[in-house]
């Protein structure tokens, strides 16, 4: 949503327009100030002139057509203008003037950004319903890629031998006059020295860093199996820097770990089934600090999918043969239900506050310990307990450590995983 006080620039409202059309839509709120938010109004006597001139905006300026809902209403005694602009299906949207290269803008946050060649190729894609993993790699050949690991491990997990085949109808292999070339899918499956070429980022970086920022790196890995493996690699390197302990459940004593390991496990499956891989010069991230686990995939959420609605089974398909293949493998769950997984798992987790953002073309997803305290506040609680204590038994710090339990100085930060 946008709102502004008055009718934008001819240029900003032109540029929001096609924004919005190319990706989810959106509403342009006219008469309310946006900080601080505020109804202001529009005057009666401009209403329909302001209606006016924002259809003929759109019309002189945007293109392919694009046809809003504009609308009048009556909010505490003040008139707002709501400009209702669909999602469009007749991708990419741009500002005549400027022309299709120059001209077309995204969605990013809450402000347009001008789109370049790779964007404007994937809106191109999505209205022709084809996925960048779909697409033909036009001067290499089957031969050129080893998915000798890949084979190895969908024979294990379906019992099925991937021959030329098993590669066609799964469309790692598509015809095109009369030969048949690799796609997109097949490179990612590959193996890294026979994908670099193509896809030198289709990879996840995982770090474990000390405290709640960047500033010092206890661990990290470089994760570049074939991307069917990525999931469960990112997910074994979670498991090595966060704490499980027991707890008792009647008479059973059961692990619990320090986040919702199976939440998370489902994160890090969709970052790499719903990636977008033709943002070739960004890859996976997985960052984990003292205070939450962070996970960032290339590419916006799917205009369909609302993570407000997480109970509710949402699918929205962007690499059409990558998916069906996790599915087949069983590396994914049934359509639409990876966000209720993470949803359930989150109940279990009352202390853990889960968030999502878009940040620029990427999505991003937190898992935050509400009741995280820094260890300088760990320290002092320590102290604080030794020195009553102390008092109380008119025992000193020593005396504590040696009878009580371990010393000030033997008390510390849990150490790194190696």
């Amino acid at each position: 949503m946008e709102f502004k006080q008055e009718l934008p620039s001819v240029a900003d409202l032109a540029k929001t327009i096609v924004a919005f059309a190319n990706d989810a839509g959106g509403d342009i709120y006219i008469g309310i100030r946006n900080e601080p938010r505020e109804i202001v109004g529009v005057l009666d006597s401009e209403l329909f002139k302001i209606e006016e001139q924002i259809s003929t905006i759109i019309h002189d300026k945007c293109s392919p057509v694009v046809v809003p809902n504009i609308s009048m209403h009556a909010e505490d005694g003040k008139q707002v203008i709501k400009v209702h602009i669909y999602r469009g299906s007749d991708f990419p949207y741009f500002l005549k003037q400027k022309g299709k290269q120059e001209g077309t803008y995204i969605r990013v946050g809450s402000t347009n950004r001008q789109a370049d060649a790779a964007i404007i190729a994937e809106l191109e894609r999505q209205k022709r319903n084809v996925s960048f993993d779909s697409e033909l790699i036009f001067d290499k050949t089957a031969a050129d890629f080893d998915i000798t690991a890949f084979e190895s491990q969908f024979k294990e997990l379906t019992g099925e031998v991937l021959d030329e085949a098993g590669l066609k109808k799964l469309g790692l292999l598509k015809e095109n006059k009369g030969e048949w070339l690799p796609t997109n899918a097949m490179a990612l499956f590959a193996d890294l020295k026979t994908r670099n070429e193509l896809f030198p980022y289709s990879k996840i970086e995982c770090a474990r860093f000390k405290g709640v920022s960047t500033d010092t790196k206890i661990d990290d890995k470089t994760i570049i199996e074939h991307i069917s493996l990525q999931a469960e690699e990112a997910y074994k390197f979670v498991l090595r820097q966060i704490d499980e302990s027991s707890v008792i459940e009647g008479v059973y004593t059961k692990g619990r770990w320090e986040c919702p390991v199976q939440a998370i496990r489902e994160a890090l499956r969709n970052a790499v089934v719903h990636r977008d891989y033709s943002l070739t010069g960004k890859d996976i991230k997985v960052a984990i600090y003292d205070d939450m686990v962070e996970i960032t995939s290339p590419g916006k959420l799917m205009p369909s999918i609302d993570f407000n609605e997480m109970d509710a089974r949402q699918s929205d398909i962007r690499n059409k043969v990558i998916a069906p293949l996790f599915k087949r493998m069983g590396v994914i769950d049934q359509w639409g239900n990876g966000l209720k997984i993470i949803s359930e798992e989150l109940i279990k987790y009352p202390e853990i506050t889960f968030k999502w953002f878009e940040k620029g073309i990427q999505f991003q997803v937190q898992f935050i310990k509400t009741d995280y305290k820094p260890i300088e506040l760990q320290t002092m609680d320590i102290d604080l307990i030794g020195n009553k204590l102390g008092a109380r038994l008119e025992l000193s710090w020593v005396q504590v450590g040696s009878k009580s339990g371990p010393s000030r100085d033997q008390v510390g930060p849990r150490l790194a995983p190696d």
